[in-house]
């Protein structure tokens, strides 16, 4: 039966793990690979890992990294990071990641996600939007689509992107807050609200989750979602000290509506 997942995303820069703030300043955490052997043991529900600077790099997917990742993963495990080609997607399937999650080159070339889908089959293909809040007098508030580490405003409209995306069909929709990146202060509900009325995609929504108070909410909120955070999982306290964890079995159920046996 499908329910929400609490997802840790994990940000890798040059083989190692770092935690940004509105995708700026890069903060090294230490190893992917040993955070990956603490989630497993804290049983999380699923695991996401982006490369952040694969695309910017204009290089491919660190393949040596997602194998060892893939062997050390005990959960569902999501890959992305400059995947630009239908050999690439194969070769991180058949490593042993579940989803292939595509960004600048879903924005770039819509088509190659139904190239893809049809090889790997949809439940396989995320495509990850990361969105930026723009004001203007005239218009008021809107929303960017972003590229390259949020450098780049992409020239389309958000929801006409996501119709064409709910014609091609794909397994997953991550909506990535940049202005809500790291700062732990709850998801940009408004941002969701606008993307849910135009599609029913599996739904993971990504920044600004602080506390447990706001997965619960997004959840409450949302239904069947991917409640996913990056901050939450790997820092502790006000001084932010480095602390990987993840919600007990019973926080979880609170989380998704269950009743917790007392």
């Amino acid at each position: 039966m499908l329910r929400p997942r609490v997802i840790p995303c994990l940000l890798v820069q040059n083989g190692g793990l770092v935690k940004t703030v509105k995708f700026q300043n890069p903060k090294y955490l230490g190893d992917p690979i040993n955070a990956v052997k603490i989630f497993n043991e804290k049983e999380v529900d699923e695991i996401m890992v982006l490369d952040i600077d694969a695309t910017k790099e204009v290089r491919g997917p660190n393949f040596d990294l997602i194998n060892k990742l893939a062997i050390e993963c005990r959960m569902p495990f999501c890959y992305g990071g400059g995947v630009t080609t239908l050999e690439e997607v194969k070769k991180i399937i058949n490593l042993g990641a579940e989803k292939v999650a595509i960004s600048s080159a879903a924005i770039k070339d819509i088509s190659f996600l139904e190239v893809i889908g049809k090889c790997v089959g949809k439940q396989s293909v995320v495509v990850v939007l990361d969105i930026k809040k723009s004001h203007s007098f005239f218009r008021g508030t809107s929303y960017k689509v972003c590229i390259n580490n949020g450098k780049v405003e992409c020239d389309l409209d958000l929801i006409e992107y996501i119709s064409q995306l709910n014609r091609i069909g794909i397994g997953e929709l991550v909506i990535n807050s940049i202005d809500n990146d790291g700062v732990m202060e709850g998801y940009d509900f408004e941002l969701v609200d606008i993307v849910r009325r135009v599609t029913d995609f599996p739904l993971t929504i990504l920044g600004g989750a602080g506390s447990i108070n706001d997965l619960k909410k997004l959840v409450e909120r949302y239904g069947i979602v991917g409640a996913a955070a990056g901050s939450f999982f790997v820092f502790k306290g006000k001084f932010k000290a480095v602390l990987l964890s993840y919600p007990s079995k019973d926080v979880i159920r609170l989380i998704t509506g269950s009743i917790i046996k007392r």
